[in-house]
Parts: C-alpha cells; structure tokens; sequence
C-alpha cells in the first residue's frame, strides 16, 4: 500500500470545502431567517465548534492508528462511522436548537450543499493508480459522483415546484443514502482483518489510514445526517404550505 503524494491535498481541501460550505450555509440561512445577530452567531460558531472538534478528533483517533489492523484482526472503523451517526441523529430528533436551524434552513440548501461528493471521482483516481480494489471503487466513486453533480440540480427542482420537487428530494436522498451503504459495505468486504469477505488485490486497507480515513469516519456520516435532516424537514415543508388535510392523505 502506498500513499499519493497529491492524496493528503485532495481530501484535506475536499474536506475543508464541505465544512465552509456548511458553515456559510447555515449562517446565510439563519440571516434569511431573521435570527438576532448574537444568537445566528452562537449557533455558527456552535457548529464550528463540533464540525471542526470532530475532525480533529478523527484525525487524531487515525494518527494513532485505531483505525488500521492487521489481517487477521477485528475491524475498528465501524466505530469511527455509527457512533458521529448516532450522535448526529439524537441531536436532530432531541435537540430543540437543532429543530429550529432546520426549520430555518432551506431544503435546496440541505440538498445542494452535498455537491462535495462529487469529489468521490478520488475512488476511481485511486483504481486506475492500482491502489484500491475495483469492487470498492467503481460503486463508491460512481454513486458519489451522481449523488454530487445531482444535488445542485435537485435542490433547484425543488426550489423551482416544491410539491413535484418533494419526491424528487426523497427520491434523491434514499440513493444518496444507499450508495453510502453500499461503499461502506463493499469497503468493509475488501479490507484486511479477520472478517474480510471478498479476497481481492489491492485490497481497501487505504481506506483506514490519514487520510483516506476522514472519508468513512467524517464526511460519509456527514452525509447521512444531512440526507436524514433533508428528509426530515420534506413533511414539515408540505405543512406550512399545503392544507393539512392534503399532508395528512400523502397528496403532497
């Protein structure tokens, strides 16, 4: 297994990219919204705080090597990806600060942001170097790149005519989850350890070391929780705009 010297840069930036993009978001939509300045401000710097403390929290977790064993060893990553999940979904089901900043912020916005995955073409990159397994790659890296280069044209159908746009959103999301579900599945089948499924040369042990790490560990459970925060928000959309009575039969 080697490293491209362009690797680090690559998902460094990419990485970075997608935290601004967030951040900026999140504080456009919240001056829209009419927030007090003092209480937008706590809010962006709030989550920040928790978008960059858990990248540094994956990137030193990585650095110390949780992430990589051996070939006959038990796998860690799952960790690394289901705990920033769980976390991220209690605060969306349970968190009241949480409940208002998605009712302020726009779902086109919610959906657009993730343009980032299109910067999954990094998988292919890598196949066609001779450093991760095609079974992992091409479903990983294709499905990024349509999830991707979709989400700006989604978020602008749904802005154009919300209620044809709403399923074209659902519709969206659900790919956009199973992509990830089926990346992390095949990532976990072709990586070395002792629950390896599929032998294959090169294997996807890249995949659990800095900084190809941050993408399973970071930005895929990012994305899973801005495709449940945007599924989410669908029906608390209709309502504001629809008859209730048109929500409560699905006609919207």
């Amino acid at each position: 297994m080697s490293i491209p010297a362009f690797l680090p840069y690559f998902v460094l930036t990419g990485t970075a990219f997608a935290i601004a993009a967030i951040l900026y978001g999140l504080n456009s939509s919240l001056f829209r919204a009419h927030w007090p300045a003092q209480e937008r401000r706590r809010a962006v710097i709030g989550a920040g705080v928790i978008l960059l403390g858990w990248l540094a929290a994956a990137i030193a977790l990585a650095g110390a090597g949780v992430y990589h064993v051996a070939a006959d060893g038990i796998p860690t990553i799952q960790y690394g990806i289901f705990i920033p999940i769980a976390i991220g979904l209690l605060l969306l089901w349970r968190s009241a600060l949480a409940s208002r900043i998605l009712d302020a912020v726009p779902q086109p916005w919610l959906v657009g942001v993730q343009l980032y995955r299109a910067l999954g073409i990094i998988f292919l990159i890598l196949y066609a170097l001779g450093e991760l397994p095609g079974l992992f790659a091409w479903p990983a890296g294709v499905g990024d790149i349509a999830v991707g280069l979709a989400a700006p044209i989604v978020g602008l159908a749904y802005a154009r005519a919300l209620r044809e746009g709403a399923g074209l959103v659902r519709a969206w999301n659900i790919f956009g989850i199973l992509d990830l579900v089926v990346a992390v599945t095949m990532g976990f089948a072709t990586a070395p350890s002792a629950l390896q499924l599929i032998d294959v040369q090169p294997t996807s042990e890249l995949m659990t070391v800095l900084p190809m790490v941050l993408i399973p560990t970071y930005l895929v459970p990012l994305s899973i929780v801005l495709h449940v925060a945007s599924l989410k928000k669908l029906p608390r959309d209709a309502a504001k705009r629809y008859p209730r009575e048109l929500v409560h039969e699905g006609k919207v």
